[in-house]
């Protein structure tokens, strides 16, 4: 059984950073592609970034510059390191983990910035 767990979410102020972790487990495949996606209320869920395992990456272009995705895949985990937050940003963060092609997600962690 595959798990994908997320965390380090929280709250923080509007210039602040946070870096969250996502660990995959229960398979025998090291992970495909991995991402982070973010849903606010109200709104769709959105790619925010997302790296495949020989370490390309792609960003949207809201979060060019301020966040960085990086993935150790000797732990099958990926990490989001999210700078100079601002309030815009406050949403759910899923992880997107494709194992042997077929797609996992994670709960979801809540992050809130405060202007």
């Amino acid at each position: 059984q595959v798990q994908v767990v997320e965390s380090g979410g929280g709250l923080v102020q509007a210039g602040g950073s946070l870096r969250l972790s996502c660990e995959v487990s229960g398979s025998n495949y090291r992970s495909n592609a991995m991402g982070w996606y973010r849903q606010a209320p109200g709104k769709q869920r959105e790619l925010v970034a997302d790296i495949t395992s020989g370490g390309s990456t792609n960003y949207a272009d809201s979060v060019k510059g301020r966040f960085i995705i990086s993935r150790d895949n000797a732990k099958n985990t990926v990490y989001l390191q999210m700078n100079n937050l601002n309030p815009e940003d406050t949403a759910v963060y899923y992880c997107k983990a494709v194992v042997n092609y077929y797609p996992y997600w994670g709960q979801g962690t809540q992050v809130t910035v405060s202007s």
